[in-house]
């Protein structure tokens, strides 16, 4: 057994051998390598995330900090994020909560890139990186921000096969990389609700993004805190191939140059809540991005920014657009929030929390 996934090199070498990866394996190893040598983001790179687009963004993820810790009695706390990309959003969150005297103990990422963590570094000197949450101090409450990050994490999937469940594989033809139907019966794997899908039909699961959100789920209930889920998503369960591969900020082929496009998934936000209540945690309700950002009051900031900038009015809008608007990012972007129990209900949500 590794203590790593192979490189995409290795695996190719092994899928040419006659030994076919899982998915979850193909993912694993081609965004390993992806994300360890370059940074991604940007007009230079292959994507943008919303933090690159616009201030506003990281800025209400800081008001819905600093509220929620008010709200808590202003406890002293642990600023946590997962895969903070450059770290544009730390940056701009931890700015607005200080206007609110919301100061954390300290910033910690957890992040495994070299790359990246340069990066991180040059924007948050006095950070601290970790390589996996099990290292995150265990002395005070913890606020976890996971913004685009449960989507490049590794999924499996699974196809009807006339026979039955199979494990979706990746084997060499010719000179390509093909997703064929394993050989093992699946039938047990499948959830339940999901298995009377007709032939051809394609199941994910994410067992990494489950044992994330289980160990933070255990910290928040153990230490108190919260935790805030933003990714392109659904609330499940539901069935259907959602892994996509992008370069150049253009989709391309997922089983095609491995190692050198961006491999994500959507976020069964369902499974993760889920996993999270049985964790200890309670969760909130479902959210778009579009509507959480209005409720935490983008559109006042907007305002207030154009006030100071009225140059850059159109450019500022179409910011807020395009973070906002159901046809670009405001739909398909999901947020959800986990507390510890006894915690405050998080701003940005509507509903009973679970």
């Amino acid at each position: 057994m590794r203590d790593r996934p192979p490189s995409p090199d290795q695996l190719i070498s092994e899928i040419a051998a006659a030994r076919p990866a899982t998915v979850a394996d193909y993912m694993a190893a081609a965004n390993g390598h992806y994300y360890a040598t370059r940074d991604p983001l940007g007009a230079a790179g292959d994507f943008t995330t919303a933090p690159e687009i616009s201030q506003m963004f990281g800025e209400m993820v800081g008001v819905w900090i600093a509220d929620l810790w008010q709200r808590a009695g202003s406890p002293a706390f642990r600023y946590i994020e997962l895969g903070p990309g450059r770290g544009t959003l730390p940056v701009d969150a931890l700015r607005t909560m200080a206007r609110f005297g919301c100061t954390p103990l300290g910033v910690h990422l957890v992040e495994t890139s070299p790359t990246l963590r340069a990066a991180q570094l040059a924007r948050l000197p006095a950070a601290t990186h970790h390589d996996e949450v099990d290292a995150l101090p265990d002395d005070a409450p913890l606020i976890i921000v996971a913004n685009e990050f449960f989507d490049a994490l590794p999924i499996h999937q699974y196809i009807r096969t006339v026979d039955g469940w199979r494990e979706r594989m990746v084997e060499r033809r010719g000179d390509a990389l093909t997703p064929v139907a394993g050989d093992v019966p699946a039938d047990d794997t499948v959830p339940p609700i999901l298995c009377g899908q007709s032939e051809g039909t394609i199941v994910e699961t994410a067992p990494v993004s489950a044992a994330i959100t289980q160990r933070c789920a255990f910290r928040l209930a153990r230490q108190g805190g919260a935790m805030l889920a933003i990714d392109y998503g659904y609330g499940g369960p539901a069935a259907g191939d959602t892994l996509q591969a992008v370069k150049a900020h253009r989709f391309v082929d997922p089983f095609a140059d491995p190692g050198e496009v961006d491999l994500t998934a959507h976020v069964d936000f369902t499974a993760l809540a889920d996993t999270a209540r049985a964790a200890g945690a309670v969760a909130s309700t479902l959210a778009t991005q579009g509507e959480w950002l209005q409720r935490l009051g983008i559109d006042a900031r907007l305002q207030s920014l154009t006030a100071a900038a009225p140059a850059r009015a159109d450019e500022l809008k179409g910011q807020r657009d395009r973070l906002v608007r159901p046809d670009a990012m405001g739909e398909l972007f999901k947020v959800m929030a986990f507390t510890a129990p006894g915690w405050p209900a998080p701003a940005g949500f509507t509903g009973d929390a679970a």
